[in-house]
């Protein structure tokens, strides 16, 4: 009978999780996954974080939003892991780091590994995101972010998960409403199967937040090209992420928010090298309701002081297969 457990070893600086066509990587010190590889082919370009902020948009500048929630671009750029715990089929690891794991001789097996990651916001006051990894048999993953509420804190742009891939990505596809959606812009997004060619970018004149979609059930992203010099390999090759219990948000960009921030226009954003996928489980709404003066409607604002919690799903193949 087939051996379906995954195999575990623990580094000196990492963990890894083995199957039979994927291997991933959590590391102890850069403070996240380091490495999705699935059939040879690497999903990562550096580890996934917890995702704060969105690149402001004309409506946030005219209702002066920046001003009192601009501590998140810190959060969001200077992000910090404190803390990283791993349990096996539901028991706690405390003996992965050296020189305890030298008891380990390659040979551990598990049905099931969690593996979290809790991170200091670095606002003021301070609260604590968490980023949690659950990889079953056969290389499924589900990810779940939680994002703690302190009183004090002021709203927030967006909570979700950022994923950035090495390579520009040919094209994605997704269910979920056409077209850009927020939460309060809605209206005229039709439920469907939609196909986006490469990674546009919305040619505003001041770059800015763009490309979000709301209410997705999935997205597929698909590749081309990888980072490795030998790799001859030109077929394209994808991953596709699923709403858990609720739907969930996304923007698949090839930018980060901070690039598109700090560009005054089109042409000063950099070559586009990356791709950048966000999971979203909380979007401001966008305003814009007087000529962008007023504040969003409050059914629509991400409130510091209130918890948030979201989850979703990583598989490897296409699909419909």
């Amino acid at each position: 009978m087939k051996n379906t457990k995954l195999k575990l070893i623990f580094g000196d600086v990492s963990l890894g999780v083995k199957g039979e066509d994927f291997h991933y990587i959590f590391s102890y010190q850069a403070g996240g996954m380091e490495s999705l590889k699935i059939r040879e082919k690497e999903w990562l370009y550096h580890v996934p974080r917890p995702a704060f902020w969105r690149a402001v948009t004309d409506n946030d500048r005219g209702g002066g939003f920046y001003k009192k929630s601009g501590m998140w671009l810190l959060a969001d750029s200077f992000l910090v892991c404190k803390d990283m715990s791993i349990s096996t089929d539901g028991k706690p690891v405390t003996d992965f780091k050296a020189p305890l794991n030298n008891q380990y001789n390659g040979g551990e097996e598990a049905e099931t590994v969690i593996v979290t990651y809790v991170y200091d916001t670095l606002t003021i006051p301070e609260s604590e995101a968490e980023i949690r990894y659950t990889v079953f048999p056969g290389g499924r993953i589900h990810v779940e972010g939680l994002y703690h509420g302190r009183e004090g804190l002021p709203q927030l742009p967006v909570f979700g998960v950022r994923f950035v891939f090495p390579t520009p990505a040919v094209r994605y596809t997704y269910q979920g409403l056409t077209g850009e959606t927020y939460p309060d812009r809605l209206i005229g997004g039709k439920k469907g199967v939609w196909e986006i060619m490469g990674l546009p970018v919305t040619p505003y004149l001041t770059p800015q937040d763009c490309g979000m979609h709301m209410e997705t059930d999935w997205v597929e992203i698909v590749r081309s090209r990888t980072l490795r010099y030998n790799d001859g390999d030109k077929d394209e090759f994808s991953i596709r992420f699923w709403a858990d219990k609720t739907p969930f948000a996304f923007s698949c960009l090839p930018y980060t928010p901070e690039q598109m921030e700090f560009a005054d226009h089109q042409e000063e954003l950099p070559p586009a090298v990356r791709t950048v996928l966000t999971i979203y489980g909380g979007v401001r709404g966008i305003g814009g309701i007087d000529a962008w003066g007023s504040d969003v409607e409050p059914p629509y604002r991400l409130y510091g002081d209130k918890d948030i919690y979201f989850s979703f799903m990583i598989e490897h193949d296409p699909v419909g297969k």
